[in-house]
């Protein structure tokens, strides 16, 4: 399958930079997959198209204020780092800019040496990985001189964290958010439960893959990222019970999707699992799993239209993605949502 049978024309003007202050108020694009019809709606209207017995998936992960800014400490040039993933201890997987600069032994000063990272190892496109000194506790540091890593097509800082952040974000340990999880609230969560819909929450620590383009023209020749995921005993059992049940399973975003379409490809059902997936979702591929997903819409030719259209058919993806284009929606991560039963 080639990759461009998975673009699509994006005018820029309709890429979200900011928040809508009210995060139920974002529009909702409604795709019935058999009778594949298309209906506008707006996300606080959701809870209409959920039943009792339904099971939404929430992915509680919380994004770090991963990017760090700092100087080399032997010439004072300055230097760009992002958290990705922690190894053990104080040592971190991270991207480095510039990275030529950046040698094994190179030692690195933040916030007036407040915390200080030394290069133990080279890795591939920017990669480095750095031992981290410093004094107390390593999140309250980081909290004090991290800012929140927003993606490469939002040009300006959010002004209050808390909002590239889910109600619910509880385990630290993402590079970027579950977007499609920013458009609820406590008070719509609630509101939803009261109705006879459960809530699960599984965990997946989002990794700056999720952002990186499709580089080969051939679909199955791109090398899938991984991260990590882990599912608990609990949320294995009340998924259990709502698919013996007959309820339908929901899915809010491709994070939570990869985290159980993993784990129903591993055991067959619903198990206490943790682990690193690098699954790729793209059509022919038959989802297990989920019965609909919650989802944001997605750059052109990215891995998570590709996810889309395994669960809802490309053709019927890309003519959604086409409508939503023409009726002027708001994309990617502080955009617009997408809802598919």
């Amino acid at each position: 399958m080639n990759i461009n049978d998975f673009d699509f024309h994006l005018p820029e003007e309709l890429i979200a930079q900011t928040p809508l202050e009210d995060r139920t108020s974002s529009r909702l694009l409604v795709m019935d997959r058999e009778k594949e019809t298309i209906d506008h709606q707006h996300f606080y209207n959701i809870t209409s198209y959920l039943n009792p017995g339904d099971c939404l998936v929430l992915n509680n992960t919380r994004v770090l204020p991963a990017r760090l800014y700092g100087v080399k400490e032997d010439t004072g040039a300055k230097v760009e780092v992002l958290l990705l993933h922690q190894r053990e201890g104080d040592e971190w997987e991270v991207l480095v800019k510039p990275a030529k600069k950046i040698k094994v032994g190179t030692k690195i000063s933040f916030g007036d040496g407040k915390l200080v990272a030394e290069c133990t190892e080279l890795q591939e496109h920017g990669g480095r990985i750095l031992t981290f000194s410093y004094e107390g506790i390593f999140l309250e540091v980081l909290e004090s001189l991290g800012e929140m890593p927003l993606p490469p097509y939002i040009k300006e800082q959010v002004s209050d964290r808390e909002r590239y952040q889910t109600v619910y974000s509880k385990e630290e340990g993402s590079a970027a958010a579950p977007t499609a999880g920013l458009h609820f609230t406590k008070e719509l969560l609630q509101e939803i439960e009261d109705k006879g819909v459960e809530i699960a929450y599984i965990t997946l620590h989002v990794g700056l893959g999720t952002f990186r383009p499709v580089s080969v023209d051939s679909v199955e020749d791109h090398d899938m990222h991984a991260e990590f995921y882990q599912m608990s005993q609990e949320t294995a059992d009340q998924l259990n019970r709502i698919r013996e049940n007959g309820g339908r399973i929901i899915s809010v975003g491709t994070t939570s999707t990869r985290t159980l379409e993993t784990i129903a490809r591993d055991h067959g059902s619903f198990k206490e699992a943790s682990g690193w997936t690098d699954i790729f979702i793209y059509p022919p591929y038959n989802v297990k799993a989920i019965d609909g997903l919650i989802t944001n819409f997605h750059l052109p030719k990215s891995t998570l239209i590709m996810l889309v259209s395994a669960l809802a058919g490309k053709d019927f993806v890309m003519r959604a993605y086409e409508e939503a284009v023409n009726e002027q929606y708001r994309f990617f991560s502080f955009g617009d949502a997408m809802l598919i039963l």
